[in-house]
C-alpha cells in the first residue's frame, strides 16, 4: 500500500513538472509577442489581464466551477496576489522594452533566488543546501548571460525593472502555493487576474496608445494563450511541487524566450547568452529530475 502511494505521488510530481515546462514555454513566448505590440508596457499588461480574465470567467461559468473562497483570509491573499501580479507583468514588459527579450527574461529568471530564502521563512520549512546551490547556480547563469552594465548603458534600467519583476513574481508564487492547496487553478487565476485587471484598467484610458489591428491581436494572443492557459497550468502544477522547484524550472523561460526571439525577431544570441542559457537549462533539468524524488 505504501509503495502504491509513493508511485502515485511520484507520478503526480512528474506530471506537474511537465506542466510547469509547458507553462514556462508559453510565458517565454509572451515576451516575444510583447515586442510585436507597439504600446506602453502598462497597456500590454492591462490588455493582457482583461483578455485572460474574460476567458477564465467564461470557462468558469460554462463549467459551473466554484467561484467563492472559504475565508476572508483567502480572499485577502488572492486579491493581494492580484495586485502583485499587476506589478509583475507591467515591470516585465517594461524590462523588455527598456532592453531586449534576452535581458528582460534573464533578469526575471533570478526570482528563484528570492524564493530560496522567502519560502522557508513564510512556510516555516528548513532551508536546504541543495536549494541554495540550485539558486546560486541559476544566478551564475544569469550573470554569465547578462552583459556588463553601466549607468551609460541603456540596458541598465531593463535590469532594474527585471529584478522588480522577479521579486514580485516570487511573492506571488508563495501566494499560489498557499491557494493551490485549497482551490482549483482557474479559480485562483480568475481572482488574481481579475484583481490585476481592475488595478490596470485606468491605465487603458489614461495612457495614450494607438489601438491598431496588430496591437489588438497581439495583446489578445498574449492574454488568451500566454496568460489564461499558461498561468492556469502553472498554478495547477504547484499543487504537487514546491514553489522553489517551480521557481527554478521557471528559469527555463530565459532559454525559451531567447529561442523564440531568434525564430520570430531574428535576435541572434551571443556566446554569453548561449553559455548562460546552458547553465540555466542544466539547473532546470536537475530540479525537474530531483523534484519527483522528494
Amino acid at each position: 500500500m505504501t509503495s502504491h502511494c509513493k508511485t502515485t505521488d511520484t507520478g503526480a510530481a512528474a506530471r506537474s513538472v511537465a506542466l510547469l515546462h509547458v507553462a514556462v514555454m508559453l510565458f517565454g513566448l509572451s515576451a516575444v509577442m510583447g515586442q510585436f505590440v507597439d504600446a506602453p508596457a502598462v497597456i500590454i499588461a492591462g490588455g493582457r489581464v482583461l483578455w485572460s480574465t474574460a476567458a477564465l470567467l467564461a470557462l468558469s461559468l460554462a463549467t459551473k466551477s466554484k467561484r467563492t473562497l472559504d475565508s476572508k483570509k483567502d480572499y485577502a491573499v488572492a486579491i493581494a496576489a492580484g495586485v502583485v501580479l499587476a506589478i509583475h507583468w507591467t515591470t516585465f514588459f517594461q524590462a523588455i522594452q527598456s532592453s531586449s527579450v534576452a535581458v528582460g527574461t534573464i533578469t526575471f529568471s533570478a526570482f528563484p533566488l528570492f524564493l530560496t530564502f522567502l519560502e522557508p521563512l513564510v512556510f516555516h520549512e528548513k532551508l536546504r543546501g541543495r536549494s541554495i546551490l540550485s539558486a546560486l547556480v541559476l544566478l551564475l547563469g544569469v550573470g554569465i548571460t547578462t552583459p556588463s552594465f553601466s549607468l551609460e548603458n541603456e540596458a541598465t534600467m531593463g535590469v532594474v525593472w527585471g529584478l522588480v519583476s522577479a521579486l514580485s513574481y516570487a511573492v506571488m508564487s508563495l501566494a499560489n502555493r498557499y491557494l493551490s492547496a485549497k482551490y482549483e487553478a482557474r479559480t485562483i487565476c480568475l481572482y488574481e487576474q481579475g484583481t490585476a485587471a481592475v488595478v490596470l484598467l485606468p491605465a487603458l484610458f489614461l495612457v495614450p496608445t494607438h489601438w491598431t489591428v496588430p496591437n489588438f491581436v497581439g495583446i489578445a494572443v498574449v492574454g488568451l494563450v500566454c496568460t489564461a492557459i499558461a498561468h492556469s497550468l502553472y498554478v495547477a502544477a504547484q499543487r504537487n511541487v514546491k514553489a522553489q522547484t517551480a521557481g527554478v524550472i521557471s528559469g527555463m523561460e530565459t532559454v525559451y524566450g531567447v529561442l523564440f526571439a531568434l525564430l520570430f525577431l531574428g535576435e541572434v544570441p551571443g556566446l554569453r547568452e548561449l553559455v548562460g542559457g546552458a547553465v540555466i537549462l542544466g539547473t532546470a533539468v536537475f530540479s525537474s529530475l530531483t523534484s519527483s524524488k522528494e
